[in-house]
Parts: C-alpha cells; structure tokens; sequence
C-alpha cells in the first residue's frame, strides 16, 4: 500500500463526513455520559471485534474505574491491549483485563459472579456475516451464538443485574431476507422480553467500513497479496467509520430506555454507496486504475502479470446471485414506531411489541428439539425461523458466499 495512505481520511471520504457523524449528540449528553460512565465497572463480551474495540475506545474517553473485556480471539485481544496504550487521550483504568474465553464458557460464569457485579455490561459476541449460513451446521452454530447464548447471558444478568445492558443488533433485523438478519430479530425479541425486569437496549446499524473480515477489509487485503478485487456491482450499504460505531453502541447504551432500538440517520439518496465505489476509490487512491474482467478467470490471470510498473489492477464485478443477500440496507420497518427527535444523528425504535419470557421459552424448546434432530437441514430451520418471526422471507438461491472470490 502508498506510505502515504490513510484508513481513517479515506473512510472519511466514503462516507462524506470528515468527524464523527455523533459528535454533536455526544456532546449535548457529556455531563449525563460522565456521571453514568465514570467511575463504573465495565464488562465488554466480543471486545476484540471492531465494534467491540471501538465500543472500548469510546468508553475510556471517559474514566471507567475497571474494564474487563472477553472475547475468543486471543490475537484481537492482544491488538486491543496494545492500540488502547499507545492512544492518546484515552483513559485506561489500573484494573484493565482482557480474558480469551467464550462467554459461554463455565469460567465466563466464575468470572462474572467473583469479579462483579458489573456497573455496564455490553455483548458484541455474534456470528455477523450472511456467509454463515452455508448449510445447517453453520446455521446451528449461529443460532447458538446469536440467540441461545444470548439468553443464557440475560439469565445471568437477571441475578446480577447491571445498571446498563446493550446486546447488538443489525440493520439486517429489519424485514430479514437472511438467517443472521433473522437470529438477530429473534435476539431482540429475546432481550424485549426482558426489558421490563432489566435495563436492556440494542442498536441497528450500517456497514462498519474496513471492520475485520468485510469486504473493504478484504480489498486491502488483496491488494497486499496482489490478488484481483471482487465484489456485487448491484448491492448497496450505508457506512459508519469504526468510531463511529463504538460511539454509536455507547450511546445507545448509557442513554437509551429499557427495550429501545437505535439506529443512524442517515440518507438513503445521499448514503447508500455500491461496494464497486469503494474499491474504485480505493485503487485509484493508491495508484491504480480499476481494469474490469469479465469473469474471475481472466481477474486472476491478469492479477500474476502485477507488478511496479502496473497502473491498472484487475477487478472482477458481478450481479449478486448468493443466498440471503439483500440488495439495499434499511433499519426499521413501516410498522415500527420511531422517535426521531430525541437526538441529532439517532432515530430510535421504541414501544416495541414484547412477547412473555413464557413464549420465549417455548420457542428455545423447539429450537433445541430441532437441533437435537440428526437429519436437520437447512430448511428445516428456515421454517421453523419463519414461524417464530413472522416477517422471514428468506432469499435462497443455492448459492454461499464461500463459492465466490
């Protein structure tokens, strides 16, 4: 990559603000975040994450007294360490610990109960591709995560609980076409059904630009192995900078209600940008000029005639044909009811219907019978996901993720 190459001016320039897009509304609740933050102990689960960390690094612009941060990945954990003690203006506690452990874990459970209570405590730990949902092992794996984790966690809290719960959602919960939007739209019904015993929020959200393991993230990845870029020409996203999406998280944390969804305003006619753009921008920013393949062939034949002297790198484009993908973002439905005065950059879902922690309990049972069935498929599950949401309406084309570049 050019030396003289920025992440974060680049970012700005996809998403056309040169700031934070929440700047304005976390200073207009400062005083309330500093009384409700400092001093408070902190409980991070999926913390090495880009939303996990940078929901971290907004937190420690302000003076948490402990932060305890838990992921599986050890590596981001370590990453995590090291990028918070070599910032600036960040304000790392003495009692700072990360622990590689699933929050699954019986140890996750000793730690919880022996190191508590916790003032804050906020879950980042979530299958988070449409890739995941390859066949039923996949699907079985991120139901598990996604959902029945999840409940076991609020079981937890239910002894012990917080003065602020947030569990993350997605835009992809609204209207859901794909089985990762819909375990997450079973989450929130999950964590609605508990709104009322505990103080639970949870935000919907665009693209995190350049997070670990997107496609941005991979086109750097690419270009550093000198391998060709490929991307759907026909789907777009809306984007948030890495800040901004722990700041976004944190706000809806600390000042959300009980049982509210946030979301960003943003623009659909202004802020929904094709993947293709990125990766046009972005080899043009280093140099490049974006050579287009007609198959993925031909992208990484040319991709071995790379060299210094190259000026135009190969791209392969394609019509989106794989299962579950959606070719527009939203991030609430016409159904739901939204507070959109509150604050500056958030709108807010709230009233949202609650079923009974009875009903949920039922469908957990049906989930664990279905799981327990030897010659699950796919489908089965779909079904069952339709029947327990409703709104399901499942893109299914044969085709993963994993069968493309």
């Amino acid at each position: 990559m050019n030396k003289k190459f920025n992440l974060n001016t680049f970012i700005g320039g996809i998403t056309g603000r040169s700031k934070s897009y929440f700047v304005k509304d976390i200073k207009k609740n400062n005083k309330v975040l500093e009384q409700r933050i400092n001093g408070k102990s902190v409980l991070v689960i999926g913390g090495a994450g880009t939303i996990g960390a940078s929901f971290v690094k907004a937190i420690l612009h302000f003076k948490p007294s402990r932060v305890f941060v838990v992921d599986i990945n050890e590596n981001g954990l370590t990453e995590l360490v090291r990028d918070v003690r070599s910032s600036v203006g960040l304000n790392v506690p003495k009692d700072f610990v990360t622990y590689p452990i699933n929050f699954g874990d019986k140890v996750f459970k000793k730690i919880f109960i022996n190191e508590g209570p916790f003032d804050i405590v906020a879950n980042f730990a979530a299958h988070k591709h449409v890739r995941s949902e390859k066949d039923h092992y996949s699907i079985e794996a991120m139901i598990d995560n996604n959902v029945l984790k999840a409940k076991e966690l609020l079981d937890l809290l239910v002894e012990y609980p917080p003065q602020h719960f947030f569990c993350v959602s997605t835009d992809k919960a609204a209207n859901p076409v794909n089985v990762m939007g819909a375990s997450k739209k079973l989450m929130e019904d999950v964590i609605m059904a508990y709104s009322g015993i505990l103080k639970i929020s949870t935000a919907r959200f665009a693209n995190v630009a350049f997070s670990n393991g997107s496609l941005p993230f991979g086109f750097i990845e690419r270009i550093m192995k000198k391998q060709p870029l490929s991307s759907p020409s026909d789907v777009k996203r809306f984007f948030v900078s890495p800040e901004e999406s722990g700041q976004l998280c944190m706000l809806a944390c600390i000042l959300g209600q009980s049982g509210e969804i946030f979301f960003p305003k943003l623009d659909p006619e202004k802020d929904l940008k094709p993947f293709t753009l990125i990766a046009n921008n972005l080899l043009k920013t280093i140099g490049y000029e974006p050579d287009e393949c007609a198959s993925e062939q031909e992208a990484k034949e040319k991709a071995l005639l790379l060299n210094q002297r190259s000026k135009k790198y190969p791209v392969y484009y394609f019509k989106s044909d794989t299962s579950g993908e959606k070719p527009y973002e939203e991030f609430f439905t016409a159904q739901e009811d939204l507070d959109l005065e509150r604050f500056e950059a958030l709108g807010v879902v709230k009233n949202t219907p609650k079923k009974s922690i009875e009903d949920i309990n039922i469908t957990f049972e049906k989930f664990y019978a279905l799981f327990k069935d030897t010659q699950l498929d796919k489908q089965k599950v779909v079904q069952l996901l339709t029947e327990v949401i409703g709104n399901f309406e499942h893109i299914e084309t044969g085709k993963s993720l994993d069968q493309k570049m």
